[in-house]
């Protein structure tokens, strides 16, 4: 039996579906600190500079459309909801694929327009990242990984998007949604109560 659980286990990680917290590099972004800069092409082909967002909220979102856990969050509608809520208060929402070609997740430009159509996606930009120099700028390490940035370019939130790491829909109705209580106090002007949490989704595909 235990030697089953072992071959089980080896084989989730082996299919990239991390529930773990991992090992953040020793270069990644720190919560209270200025969340680095980049500067990365739209699916569209437009650039797309952090600085240039400096003086509103910045959601970063780790995407890749293959991972479960993101289907979960797209599937029951819950990241198009919090898209179109917070783009409501002039909150920016940048999704990031740092899938490497040949990688899961990585796509051209008419399948990743098509992928996002269906899934009613709202972001403000799908910025593309195949060489993963931004991501591993943050340590994003899975999908989905959400960062928080302040109007100053502070980084304010590191994590997952919820308290569920499953990729059972259901799970969204009674999830503590991180992403959102970070944005709500930080809007109002308070300090963000959790700042910090367990990132949970596939391994990001670099």
């Amino acid at each position: 039996m235990k030697r089953f659980a072992v071959i089980v286990g080896l084989g989730l990680l082996a299919a990239g579906l991390v529930t773990l917290q991992p090992t953040p590099s020793a270069a990644a972004a720190a919560v209270g600190q200025a969340a680095p800069d980049f500067a990365l092409t739209d699916v569209e082909g437009g650039k797309h500079a952090l600085s240039s967002y400096r003086g509103r909220f910045v959601v970063l979102e780790w995407v890749n459309y293959d991972c479960p856990f993101v289907q979960k969050h797209y599937g029951s509608g819950n990241m198009p909801r919090l898209q179109k809520a917070y783009a409501g208060r002039g909150v920016a929402w940048l999704a990031i694929n740092s899938s490497a070609p040949g990688k899961q997740g990585h796509f051209g430009a008419a399948e990743i327009k098509s992928r996002s159509k269906s899934h009613s996606a709202a972001f403000s930009a799908y910025l593309l990242d195949s060489d993963g120099t931004v991501g591993r700028a943050y340590g994003a390490k899975t999908t989905p990984h959400m960062y928080v940035i302040d109007p100053a370019g502070t980084l304010i939130y590191a994590g997952g998007i919820d308290d569920r790491p499953s990729t059972d829909p259901a799970d969204v109705a009674t999830a503590k949604n991180f992403v959102s209580t970070a944005l709500d106090e930080a809007l109002a002007g308070k300090a963000v109560t959790v700042a910090t949490s367990t990132p949970y989704g596939c391994s990001v595909k670099y």
